[in-house]
């Protein structure tokens, strides 16, 4: 028999990694339609609710790398899911350090810090990130509670290098040969990649110690706890 589950999105490997779990399924690794059919794929009737978890770009100038995100609501394109609240206040009460906001969902990366200002004025977003909104879409067309939680990695007012966005592999697994080759072409942007690196530890850490807080279940015990 089929144990009930969550179904936990990420995009990067690192993410899936510190996801996993004995009461969960994790999706990570795709982009666009080739997400929203894995995400369809797994949600069968044992499936209890989706996660969007991972990490972000900041938004909010005031969200340095490692702040915690829990989302109330999440936007897109002309698209806008709330998050399950009951869900989501169970994940708070485990991580009462979190700010619960809007987070923005994008197709493309936002990478320059212009094109951060932008997006956080258009919509009040605190961060961003490339599968929220797919998980939430997906979460919505099959009547399953959705939640999101997410760890800051570059601060809103710093911009991405070019040899990172490079590197961000399809399979969401890190390139090391193209982050290598955009910094022959741009030897320019090392310090900017060494910031973003320490950046990432913090933001890695934060992730982890998220997921332990959470527990197994992400905090749907304790929304099946309250909602009873």
């Amino acid at each position: 028999m089929t144990a009930p589950f969550v179904l936990v999105v990420t995009g990067m490997a690192f993410e899936a990694r510190t996801a996993a779990g004995p009461h969960c399924r994790v999706v990570h690794g795709l982009r666009g339609l080739a997400l929203e059919q894995g995400v369809s794929a797994m949600a069968s009737r044992h499936c209890m609710g989706i996660l969007s978890f991972g990490v972000a770009g900041g938004l909010d100038p005031a969200l340095a790398p490692g702040a915690l995100v829990l989302a109330d609501s999440v936007c897109a394109a002309g698209e806008r899911y709330d998050t399950d609240m009951t869900w989501t206040r169970a994940m708070h009460a485990a991580l009462p350090h979190a700010r619960v906001g809007i987070l923005a969902g994008a197709d493309q990366p936002v990478l320059s810090v212009a094109a951060k200002q932008m997006l956080h004025r258009a919509t009040g977003a605190l961060c961003v990130d490339m599968e929220s909104h797919l998980a939430a879409r997906m979460a919505a067309a099959c009547r399953l509670p959705f939640a999101a939680c997410r760890v800051v990695i570059d601060p809103a007012s710093r911009a991405v290098p070019a040899a990172a966005a490079a590197g961000m592999g399809e399979d969401g697994k890190t390139d090391v040969g193209a982050v290598l080759g955009g910094l022959l072409r741009a030897p320019w942007e090392l310090p900017a990649l060494m910031r973003l690196a320490g950046d990432a530890a913090a933001a890695r850490g934060a992730l982890r110690a998220a997921r332990l807080a959470l527990g197994d279940e992400y905090g749907l015990r304790d929304m099946r706890t309250q909602a009873g």
